[in-house]
């Protein structure tokens, strides 16, 4: 099973016309490979529900404790789709953009049984602080954030970031990845070419991750 986890908005009116999350192209490519696919929406988006991952204020800005709402949220969605019958429950992949990226490494941080891997596309949080690019709220909490999760995360992880990133741009998301290695985690780093757009989105194409995203699951056999 692989469960794909949005991104989120700490601006109340945008959380509630987010609309429901599909991520075609991902959704797409891991049932082409013999997986269930899940893409749940969380408490506090669109649908409504209490919203579990108010990250707080920019100069005081907690991170892990957004991070791991959102991995409350995620656990809830495995402990379902676990009891369906159509389900392997110890081959489970978390994949995630952005904010459900960072909540992903949350929850396999925790090392639940039957989670193998994390995928995260363009994790973080506070990116366009203020409406604008290149302008992340405390990126230093960020860091040290990740860093938290790196101690107990034990499983196998793939980071995809483009270069065109202006949520996230690559020395941020470098810095990311070896506070989370030093930690104790594990992580392949993958930094893409820039990418038509906006590069925070590049979970909705599969032709630049494609090859990398393969060969890094069947590592996994």
């Amino acid at each position: 099973m692989a469960i794909i986890n949005h991104g989120s908005e700490q601006d109340p009116a945008r959380r509630k016309r987010s609309p429901f999350p599909e991520f075609a192209s991902l959704t797409q490519w891991f049932v082409r490979h013999g997986y269930v696919v899940v893409v749940p929406q969380r408490p506090g988006h669109g649908g409504g529900g209490p919203y579990l991952e108010d990250q707080g204020g920019c100069e005081d800005a907690n991170y892990l404790k957004a991070a791991n709402g959102a991995a409350d949220s995620i656990a809830s969605a495995v402990a379902y789709m676990k009891q369906q019958s159509f389900v392997q429950p110890e081959w489970i992949i978390l994949a995630g953009h952005s904010a459900g990226a960072l909540g992903s490494l949350a929850y396999a941080a925790r090392q639940p049984q039957g989670v193998r891997a994390v995928v995260n596309f363009a994790g973080g949080r506070g990116g366009h602080h203020l409406n604008r690019p290149l302008n992340n709220c405390a990126p230093e909490r960020l860091i040290a954030a990740v860093g938290r999760l790196g101690r107990t995360s034990r499983v196998p992880t793939l980071w995809i970031y483009a270069q065109n990133d202006t949520y996230f741009p690559p020395a941020l998301s470098q810095e990311m990845v070896v506070a989370f290695t030093n930690a104790g985690g594990h992580a392949d780093y993958e930094l893409l070419a820039p990418l038509p757009g906006e590069g925070h989105f590049a979970i909705q194409t599969t032709t630049e991750w494609s090859d990398v995203l393969e060969k890094f699951l069947a590592a996994l056999q």
